[in-house]
């Protein structure tokens, strides 16, 4: 037997066993996805966690269709050349997330290397046609990087996503063979350039373990997602969707997902959601809440220190009256 089919025979762990739950929840959001015509990353990377969030009444839609211009070797998502761009999609999406409610909505894509600035302008109108219709809902972009076009990154920054979300999904060494066209640096510009572009907007990406990367790599790779200022970061295990794709390496024990969610605290990650099962929106309105109160209190703390600075203390009221009054 070839070393690659033992790989594909590995026995799964106990700790990677998924509770099938397909209540009215779960029935409903599958019936208004189809209804709508639309399309949910869920369903299409076969998420393993698929039951437990749309009987939750969650889920991370996917626009621009449902055929990716990308063939990347971990992915389930079709892969060849759309036909069509549905300029209708995001009012669905939004009309869906009203009916279900959402306080926190996630918007992906497959990649669109065929559109000039990539489906960018279609994320903006998503977002604004949600704000419309909720308002009070977080929005949550995954986008890919656009073939390195910085200014469909700006459109989608000027539409003001809660959260800006690329993954780099792998370590720099194994970026090649795992994803397709993406490029492990130009990931990381995307993710510089959006704080740039808009500072307060927290920024998240995704690593997916077990595909061959050594422990020092997962490290380097937390380090250089802090050195371009990435706030929230996600660990999973990956896990093979058919014998087509890439084969799995190993296991990772859930006591090293532990370890390694104490490893990006450490760095300064605003919030790590590190486990087997974790995927990049798996518990995502956590991530922003725990992130938005990271950030509150940095800035919280920052001026605390500026008025100490000042010799004032936190009563001394706003710090335009505050600074006036330590230059009269």
């Amino acid at each position: 037997m070839s070393e690659r089919n033992k790989r594909e025979k590995l026995p799964k762990p106990d700790w990677l066993r998924i509770k099938l739950t397909t209540d009215g929840n779960y029935a409903e959001i599958k019936n208004m996805m189809r209804n709508k015509t639309l399309h949910t990353v869920c369903e299409e990377a076969r998420c393993p966690n698929i039951y437990e969030c749309w009987s939750n009444r969650t889920a991370t839609f996917m626009i621009l269709g449902d055929i990716c211009t990308r063939a990347c070797r971990f992915c389930a998502v079709k892969t060849g050349m759309p036909t069509e761009l549905d300029l209708q999609e995001p009012e669905r999406v939004a009309e869906a997330a009203e009916q279900m409610g959402l306080m926190h909505c996630v918007v992906t894509s497959v990649a669109r290397d065929d559109l000039a600035d990539g489906g960018a302008s279609i994320f903006a109108a998503t977002i604004s046609a949600i704000r419309k219709r909720l308002p009070f809902c977080r929005v949550e972009v995954l986008i890919p990087d656009f073939m390195g076009n910085w200014d469909a990154l700006q459109v989608v920054m000027d539409a003001n996503p809660d959260i800006l979300n690329h993954n780099i999904e792998t370590v720099a060494r194994l970026s090649d063979r795992v994803r397709a066209k993406a490029k492990y640096k130009r990931s990381l510009e995307l993710l510089r350039r959006a704080k740039e572009m808009k500072p307060k907007i927290p920024t998240k990406s995704s690593i997916m373990l077990g595909v061959g990367e050594q422990y020092d790599e997962i490290i380097q790779a937390m380090d250089d997602l802090r050195a371009v200022d990435c706030n929230i970061l996600t660990l999973g295990q990956y896990l093979q969707p058919t014998p087509k794709h890439m084969p799995i390496e190993r296991y990772v024990h859930p006591d090293e997902f532990a370890q390694l969610k104490i490893e990006g605290k450490n760095r300064g990650f605003r919030h790590v959601e590190s486990g087997p099962l974790v995927r990049s929106s798996y518990h995502a309105h956590e991530q922003t809440d725990s992130a938005h109160a990271a950030i509150a209190a940095e800035e919280k703390g920052q001026a605390l220190e500026d008025n100490m600075g000042l010799g004032l203390d936190s009563s001394s009221g706003s710090c335009a009256s505050a600074a006036s009054g330590a230059l009269a």
